[in-house]
């Protein structure tokens, strides 16, 4: 009896290490496709960022790098200054120093950071009306930013 409780929690054990090792999309069963996804994923994050730094202005690189997010004027809504995060997040939309909204718009597929930076300010700058009518919405409260329930599309 106390050799079969042993065995039944060494396999317990095992499940549990296999389960945290496991890697996505079934990297570890193929480790020479890992090699040429994660080298491709780190040439595609230096393109990206190398983009980044060719399309901002040399001040904006900086500011974007010191505070940690992009600072992008409304050309809708005169007082509307748009936060778009340096890593993957939500757009944070401010009134003066006051939040007004937080927006959440992200590619289908996983991209470098730095192209959601760029994603981010095309779209604003470009076309600012359909920008904010893609993005899923959050209202600032007092503990921090909550679902705004979607309008109905017609």
């Amino acid at each position: 009896m106390v050799l079969l409780v042993i065995a039944a929690e060494l396999l317990f054990v095992l499940l549990i290490l296999a389960l945290l090792t496991r890697a996505p999309y079934g990297v570890l069963a193929h480790p020479a496709l890992y090699v040429d996804t994660r080298s491709d994923w780190r040439q595609a994050q230096e393109r990206a960022e190398a983009l980044l730094r060719d399309l901002l202005s040399p001040d904006e690189y900086d500011r974007l790098l010191r505070r940690g997010y992009l600072e992008l004027p409304s050309r809708l809504h005169p007082n509307w200054v748009y936060r778009v995060p340096r890593h993957q997040g939500q757009v944070k939309v401010f009134e003066g120093d006051t939040p007004v909204l937080a927006l959440c718009v992200q590619s289908v597929e996983p991209i470098p950071d730095a192209d959601a930076v760029i994603m981010h300010k095309l779209m604003i700058e470009g076309d600012e009306e359909t920008y904010l009518r893609v993005a899923n919405r959050f209202e600032p409260t007092l503990y921090g930013f909550i679902a705004i329930r979607p309008r109905a599309r017609v």
